[in-house]
């Protein structure tokens, strides 16, 4: 039986995590059908759109994404901090980008005069968007539902378009980000649909080598990569975007179906950082959902993070101690 939700996101275990949703029926969520002969490509860019907006939005960062033809991944980052400095003007202007909100706040967001009573039920609605801003069960639900109903609308059909939950996976260290992080920007890769990650449409490395390509500082829609950890540590990715971009692009090499057990000596430095042996990186960038189930990380992290959450078994030890040491 699935975990609750409660169970799965901890702000004190990890503020990453990966999520995934899945379509349900054999209805594809993009790309091309070959049992109807019926192109579906154009919703790539209807989810990608709605990732790059959902990001402005909410106090969630996206740290990586890939939409392929029946599922989709995101690796969100919760940025709480952000969220709680927000006033209430700032929050309000954010809920009404995607939602309408009420009578009430469109009015306070007019600055149209309000009773005290009428102040205190805005304040209220605002404070429970503020919680919501940076809840990831409200960014997936923000971001499947208007697909959903598009889709739908163009099937012809009704009923559930994904499936009931989206799946998530906490990431507890720096490890299991990277990994976590390379395996959905490979996903193209390993799926044959691209033959180089820079080539991979509607994926976030595909949006950063390009941004990087015209001299452009990061997207601003994405988590930015900040360099090594260090003190004070600026708000984003601990890693180099170059040694993340040289990583990505040995293991893309490495995964190829023409070079299966070829692994070159000239390994990534980013490796060697976190301490990852090249044969366990492999494993986890190309079965990073079949090998994890809720945490991601070292064995301390686990035990930690199943602590806190009230687990009374700690799952993935076993992963861990082989892949995380």
């Amino acid at each position: 039986m699935p975990k609750p939700r409660k169970m799965q996101v901890s702000l004190d275990a990890t503020p990453y995590y990966h999520c995934t949703s899945r379509c349900v029926r054999r209805a594809f969520l993009c790309g091309y059908d070959a049992l109807t002969n019926t192109d579906y490509e154009h919703r790539r860019q209807w989810v990608e759109d709605r990732i790059h907006l959902l990001a402005e939005v909410f106090c969630i960062d996206v740290c990586a994404y890939a939409v392929m033809s029946n599922h989709l991944h995101l690796v969100l980052h919760i940025n709480q901090q952000k969220a709680l400095a927000l006033t209430a003007k700032e929050v309000c202007a954010r809920w009404h980008r995607i939602y309408k909100g009420t009578l009430l706040t469109q009015k306070y967001e007019r600055n149209e005069n309000l009773t005290d009573v009428e102040l205190d039920a805005v304040a209220i609605k605002i404070e429970l968007w503020r919680e919501q801003l940076f809840d990831i069960s409200w960014f997936m639900r923000a971001l499947n539902e208007p697909i959903a109903r598009m889709a739908n609308a163009e099937d012809h059909c009704t009923g559930s378009f994904w499936e009931s939950r989206f799946s998530s996976q906490a990431l507890l260290d720096e490890k299991s980000l990277a990994a976590c992080m390379a395996y959905v920007d490979l996903n193209p890769v390993r799926a044959k649909m691209a033959d180089t990650p820079e080539n991979s449409i509607h994926t976030s490395i595909k949006l950063r080598v390009d941004q990087l390509g015209s001299n452009q500082n990061q997207p601003n829609t994405l988590y930015p990569f900040v360099g090594n950890p260090r003190q004070p540590m600026p708000d984003g990715l601990p890693f180099k975007l170059a040694d993340y971009l040289e990583l990505v692009d040995w293991t893309g090499r490495a995964v190829r179906s023409d070079k299966r057990g070829s692994i070159s000596q000239h390994l990534p430095p980013i490796l060697t950082r976190l301490g990852i042996a090249p044969t366990e990186w492999l494993i986890l960038t190309t079965q990073f959902e079949k090998r994890v189930s809720t945490f991601a990380g070292s064995e301390n992290a686990i035990r930690l993070a199943a602590e806190n959450l009230g687990y009374k078994k700690p799952p993935g030890i076993s992963l861990a101690r082989s892949l995380f040491v």
